[in-house]
């Protein structure tokens, strides 16, 4: 069924991730090339209540794609939440013509997206925008490899002072709820140990890896930690843990926090972000809602936005045998 949809509205919301200017280039592009109007919305669900839009098309998004963080900025709303708020919202938007929305975020954004899309059946598309890649109906999220990277540079660089002082290192980095950047950081940086909230497996098994390490001939190690992992109530206590039962180790610990979402995004990132952007537009001018843009096997693939909130994502099962294998 195709769409009569004239104007789209694009915004993005929640934490930032690199990639998402990029998807935002996107999908103003795509707008130009159709010939159909692209608003951008200003701090993303508040200024929707307050009417923050500004017409964009091709030359409004030039030089944005290499640049970290949102143009279009991000804002805790609460407002909307509430009934009254987005009913506020769904009023600003028809004064101003808008018929479509492309929500570039993370399951909270697509959630209040979602309640929009069943008050008042407004046309909605979602684009995965968090360096956490924990949304379920697509492999990557826009943001993830380039928080890889990061991360990987940071661990490369704390290796370094780690040999030089034969010191332990505990690297937290971000994660609260999955392991995927901590697995794969760890395993490209040749971690010795790497904490994640899903394989809880206790600070004996720790102390044990870490005495095979020293009883080996490493005089320097580093454990990376996800923010979520559950072997101690925080890197600080994993810290003095080790200290306590390990005290032939020099251990520091290194918080890497907001850094892993800044930055220029990767190409991979860049290159996702085109695709989605294009996908999402095409998909409500196919007459399409309620869906969030993936990929699986480098395909573009389409999942109900409902589906993505309340799916888990899953560790890969073979990197978790790997990092075992790589930290003997």
């Amino acid at each position: 069924m195709k769409s009569t949809i004239k104007k789209i509205g694009v915004f993005t919301s929640g934490g930032d991730s690199p990639g998402m200017n990029a998807a935002i280039r996107s999908v103003v592009r795509t707008c130009a090339y159709m010939k159909i109007e692209c608003v951008g919305i200003y701090r993303g669900y508040q200024g929707l209540i307050e009417g923050d839009f500004k017409p964009m098309d091709a030359r409004s998004v030039n030089n944005i794609i290499n640049k970290g963080g949102t143009i279009l900025k991000s804002a805790r709303c609460d407002e909307f939440r509430t009934p009254e708020g987005r009913a506020t919202a769904h009023e600003k938007l028809k004064a101003e013509g808008i018929d479509g929305l492309v929500v570039i975020g993370g399951d909270g954004s697509f959630t209040g997206a979602l309640i929009f899309n069943k008050e008042y059946n407004f046309p909605i598309m979602g684009i995965p925008g968090t360096i956490d890649n924990d949304i379920f109906g697509t492999t990557f999220t826009l943001g993830f490899d380039t928080a890889l990277n990061t991360v990987v540079d940071a661990i490369d660089k704390i290796r370094d002072t780690a040999s030089s002082h034969n010191r332990l290192f505990f690297v937290e980095v971000m994660g609260r709820d999955v392991g995927h950047i901590a697995l794969n950081a760890g395993v490209g940086a040749g971690a010795e140990e790497i904490l994640i909230p899903e394989e809880d497996r206790g600070l004996e098994r720790l102390l044990e890896s870490l005495k095979r390490s020293k009883k080996s001939g490493k005089s320097s190690s580093i454990v990376i930690v996800a923010e979520g992992d559950k072997s101690g109530k925080n890197v600080f206590e994993l810290k003095e843990y080790v200290e306590e039962h390990l005290p032939i180790y020099d251990v520091r610990v290194s918080v890497l926090g907001h850094m892993q979402r800044g930055g220029s995004p990767s190409c991979y990132d860049r290159v996702l972000a085109s695709r989605m952007g294009v996908k999402a537009v095409e998909a409500l001018l196919e007459g399409k809602t309620s869906l969030m843009v993936g990929v699986r096997d480098n395909e573009l693939i389409l999942t109900p936005i409902e589906k993505a909130i309340k799916g888990h994502t899953k560790l890969d099962k073979e990197l978790i045998r790997v990092s075992d294998i790589m930290t003997t």
